[in-house]
């Protein structure tokens, strides 16, 4: 049977002499904790703090990057348990999906999947046994045996991790229990929640309606006017702050921010309610929403995170059974100097607005992104995620802003996943590609050891703490 060993100069450069600075940069990171400043883990499981369930559901069923790529090859959803939205059975059996992830293991080859799965086997398991189709059985066996150990209840698996911060993500419309409950156990500053309005400042859209019942019950604010809506979103945001939230989060498709007339608002929001809003209006409604959003950030101090360019749900027969995040999110090409240049103009040397960037499209890194985030200070680049959380994404990154941004406007590592095991992995892995790029400035003498060592450390802690620190508000 096939053993599974890490190198540990993997993800490192080739080549004796940059490879052994690397090494020593990589090893002055690699145990300064984690911030994890924007992450998808449910508060639940952390506030429920119970054993997880079985290897198929920790490490298969709830991570699209996983899915997705089975899907590709033929199997299905209903194969790998995903639940439909209508109680349609799919496979029950955790160890039969087990089975055929271990089945199809070689698909993995060369994705950053791959290094994240080996990451939890190896280093937060402790287990040395590859997948396949010959293992699957004794690997699901030796796997449901550790997380019977006390040792792995996610609550003690933040101390492991080392993980300082840990930010989840949760709706505008979230009663934010989960957090309630960990700020009883003591971890309500360690934990914190982030601010997602999506679902509300896309007007029109399905389930708008019931969201807005839902804020006009949490708020207490009537959401019958846009006035009582903005009202409404300004005390979640304030709910939000009060249970420690640093951030927002906004998913929207354009970068776009273009404020619109208060009339003009006001009309889309009631044609919005009376089910009469165009296509058009919605858009332009939602790109006022940001620019709103952006002049809340400077009142209440919460870091503004923008990361548009994906069309998500992109399949609707798969979103209609299974919902969305199901692995149908597909990139578009993103555009941010017209679009964001509102905004900007009006907040983006505000001493209390800070916005962080993420994008999806590769071809906006030097031509837009790394300039607006050299001249505007409110600007920070945020770290390649999604697709491009990969070995060869992360330095093209580098290679890219870097000249024209720095390393000073960016924000730092986020991991970005639901995959509560698979933090560490991501981690380690940008620690060591930038350990890799920085090693290569020394080797060219474009900066001392000396210098790259402190930037390394700064890019894995101290630029995250900094760039999601709230504004004075």
């Amino acid at each position: 049977m096939a053993q599974l060993r890490l190198h540990p100069d993997r993800a490192l450069p080739a080549g004796d002499g940059i490879r052994a600075v690397a090494r020593r940069i990589y090893h002055s990171t690699r145990e300064l904790p984690l911030l994890c400043m924007h992450g998808h883990v449910d508060a639940a499981v952390l506030a429920d703090d119970e054993r997880f369930s079985d290897p198929a559901h920790l490490l298969v069923v709830p991570d699209h990057y996983v899915t997705r790529m089975l899907v590709s090859q033929g199997v299905t959803l209903d194969q790998l348990g995903v639940p439909r939205l209508d109680g349609t059975t799919v496979e029950t059996d955790p160890r039969a999906i087990w089975r055929l992830f271990c089945a199809h293991w070689h698909l993995f080859q060369g994705t950053p999947s791959r290094y994240w799965l080996e990451h939890e086997i190896t280093e937060v398991l402790k287990l040395d046994l590859a997948p396949g189709p010959d293992t699957a059985d004794e690997l699901y066996d030796l796997i449901d045996a550790r997380l019977s150990e006390p040792g792995f209840r996610p609550r003690t698996l933040l101390d492991a991790f080392n993980i300082e911060l840990m930010a989840t993500t949760d709706s505008a419309t979230s009663p934010l229990h989960d957090h309630s409950r960990l700020r009883d156990a003591g971890l309500g500053e360690r934990v914190v929640p982030t601010f997602r309005p999506d679902a509300l400042t896309h007007v029109g859209h399905p389930g708008w309606t019931g969201q807005l019942e839902r804020l006009q019950e949490l708020s207490g604010m009537d959401t019958g006017d846009y006035d009582g809506y903005l009202a409404a979103l300004l005390a979640r945001r304030a709910a939000f702050v009060a249970a420690g939230a640093r951030a927002t989060d906004h998913g929207h498709v354009s970068a776009a921010a273009e404020p619109l007339s208060p009339a003009e608002a006001r009309r889309i929001y009631a044609d919005a309610r009376n089910g009469a809003v165009t296509p058009e209006a919605s858009s332009a409604f939602t790109g006022h929403m940001l620019y709103e959003m952006a002049r809340m950030s400077c009142d209440d101090g919460l870091v503004m995170q923008i990361h548009p360019g994906v069309l998500r749900d992109y399949d609707p027969d798969i979103h209609a059974a299974f919902g969305s995040d199901r692995g149908f999110d597909i990139p578009i090409a993103a555009e941010f100097t017209r679009a964001l240049r509102p905004l900007l103009t009006a907040f983006g040397r505000d001493p209390n607005f800070r916005v962080i960037l993420f994008t999806v499209d590769e071809t906006v890194y030097s031509r837009e992104l790394a300039p607006l985030a050299g001249v505007y200070p409110a600007v920070r680049l945020g770290a390649p995620w999604w697709f491009l959380d990969s070995p060869d994404g992360m330095r093209r990154f580098r290679e890219l802003v870097t000249e024209t941004a720095g390393f000073y406007n960016t924000s730092g590592f986020v991991d970005d996943t639901r995959a509560f095991l698979s933090i560490p992995a991501r981690h380690d892995l940008a620690r060591r590609i930038d350990a890799g790029y920085l090693a290569r400035l020394v080797v060219e003498h474009r900066l001392t050891e000396d210098e790259a060592t402190e930037t390394a450390a700064n890019l894995a802690y101290r630029l995250p703490q900094e760039a999601y620190a709230r504004r004075s508000g």
